[in-house]
C-alpha cells in the first residue's frame, strides 16, 4: 500500500501504549488515515497518559488512577490492539472480555503469547489476530508479521494489516512461523546495529576519531541500503559489482567468507528461535 493511499479504520483501542503501541499511533496520526470513532490507550501512570492525551484523536486512560480504564477503552472498539508484557496478557484478557462486543478483532503484539492462549481466554464472538512488528515502526519503516487466529475471517486479518501497513510493509504468515520471523525481522535491527558498531570500531582502531567513524559507517549502510531498495539488483550482485577482481574489497571478503557468517548467523537465529519457544512455554 502506498503511503498517499488513503485509509480508513474503525475505533482502536490500545491497551498498553509503550513505545511500539506508540509508534503505531504515530502511523495511525498520519494525514491519509482516519480513525472513526478515533483512537483510545491505557497506561498505568497518569503522566504518560497525559503524553498521549495531548495527540488529536486520542482518549488516553490511566489505570492508576481509573481501575476500569481497560474496560472503558475498549467499550465500542473494533481494533483492540494488546501491547502490554506478556506475562500481564492473561489477566488483562480476563479483565476484558465480559466488555467485547461481538466482531471484535484483538490483535497482539505481545511476543511469546500465542493465538491458542488469547482465543482460550476470550470469547468466541471475538477473532484474534497474532502480530510480530518490528523497532522501524518509529520511523513508518516496520516489517509486522501478522498472523490469523482460527476463528478470523478473511476481513479480519485485512484489518490488522491495513493496521500494521500505516507503519511499513505486512508480512501474512501462518502462526507456525511467527518466532522465526521475528528471529529475522523482529530481532534484525538488533542484529544490524551490532555490526555498525563493530565496524566503527573497527575504524576507531584505524585512528579514526568516533565521529568520524559514526559518517563512514552509518552514511555507509543508509547508502547501501537506499542502493538495493532502488536497484533491481539482489544484494549479491551488488556485492559483487563492489568485488572487484584480486582488488582490496575481495581480500576482506575472503576473510569473511573463513569466518563461516551464513553459519554463524544460523546459529544466532536457531538460538532466538529456542528462545521464543522458551517464552511460549512460560520459561
Amino acid at each position: 500500500m502506498s503511503a498517499d493511499t488513503p485509509v480508513k479504520l474503525p475505533p482502536i483501542a490500545f491497551l498498553g501504549a509503550g513505545s511500539m503501541a506508540r509508534a503505531i499511533i504515530s502511523g495511525l496520526l498520519t494525514p491519509t488515515v482516519t480513525v472513526e470513532g478515533g483512537i483510545r490507550t491505557t497506561n498505568r501512570t497518569t503522566s504518560k497518559a497525559a503524553e498521549l492525551a495531548g495527540l488529536d484523536g486520542v482518549t488516553a486512560f490511566a489505570t492508576e488512577t481509573d481501575a476500569a480504564a481497560n474496560v472503558a477503552a475498549v467499550a465500542g472498539a473494533k481494533l483492540v490492539v494488546v501491547a502490554v508484557k506478556p506475562a500481564m496478557v492473561p489477566e488483562l484478557l480476563r479483565e476484558i472480555a465480559p466488555s467485547l462486543e461481538p466482531g471484535t478483532v484483538v490483535v497482539s503484539v505481545a511476543a511469546g503469547v500465542t493465538v491458542e492462549t488469547f482465543e482460550r481466554l476470550l470469547p468466541e464472538h471475538v477473532s484474534v489476530i497474532r502480530s510480530m512488528p518490528n523497532t522501524p515502526a518509529l520511523v513508518g519503516r516496520a516489517i509486522t508479521g501478522v498472523s490469523a487466529g482460527t476463528r478470523s475471517s478473511h476481513d479480519d486479518l485485512a484489518l490488522a494489516v491495513a493496521l500494521f501497513e500505516t507503519v511499513g510493509e505486512v508480512l501474512v504468515v501462518p502462526e507456525s512461523q511467527l518466532d522465526a520471523l521475528s528471529t529475522i525481522s523482529g530481532s534484525g535491527p538488533a542484529y544490524v546495529f551490532y555490526l555498525i558498531e563493530q565496524l566503527t570500531a573497527a575504524a576507531v582502531d584505524k585512528g579514526f576519531t568516533p565521529e568520524q567513524a559514526a559518517v563512514m559507517v552509518q552514511g555507509t549502510f543508509r547508502g547501501a541500503s537506499e542502493l538495493l531498495a532502488a536497484s533491481d539488483d539482489d544484494p549479491a550482485e551488488l556485492r559483487r559489482r563492489v568485488t572487484s577482481p584480486k582488488g582490496t574489497t575481495e581480500r576482506a571478503i575472503v576473510v569473511l567468507e573463513e569466518a563461516d557468517l551464513k553459519q554463524t548467523f544460523d546459529r544466532a537465529t536457531d538460538a532466538a528461535l529456542a528462545r521464543a519457544r522458551e517464552l511460549a512455554a512460560g520459561a
